[in-house]
């Protein structure tokens, strides 16, 4: 008895690989995103933008939240954390 392929050959089994290869990569890419997106990493990336010169916000906030808490652990004497932070707030 002979066996018929219906015409496809081996081309038809590239094509069913080269499907299956983009169908995993593209449910491994949704499940990537659905994990960074719920775990909220997106969000750090639209609010880490640079201020305008006159703007205040979260950027000179956090230097003088940072320089606390070296200072808290030790890392700064207390001359030094001064002498920061009046710098940090006179370039406000």
């Amino acid at each position: 008895m002979m066996w018929y392929d219906g015409g496809w050959g081996w081309g038809g089994w590239f094509f069913m690989a080269m499907f299956m290869v983009l169908f995993w990569a593209l449910v491994i890419a949704g499940i990537v995103v659905l994990v960074r997106y719920l775990s909220g990493s997106h969000h750090d990336h639209q609010s880490a933008r640079p201020l305008s010169s006159g703007e205040q916000g979260w950027g000179s906030r956090r230097a003088e939240d940072l320089l606390a808490e070296r200072f808290a652990r030790g890392e700064i004497e207390e001359d030094e954390y001064k002498r920061r932070l009046a710098l940090l707030r006179e370039h406000r």
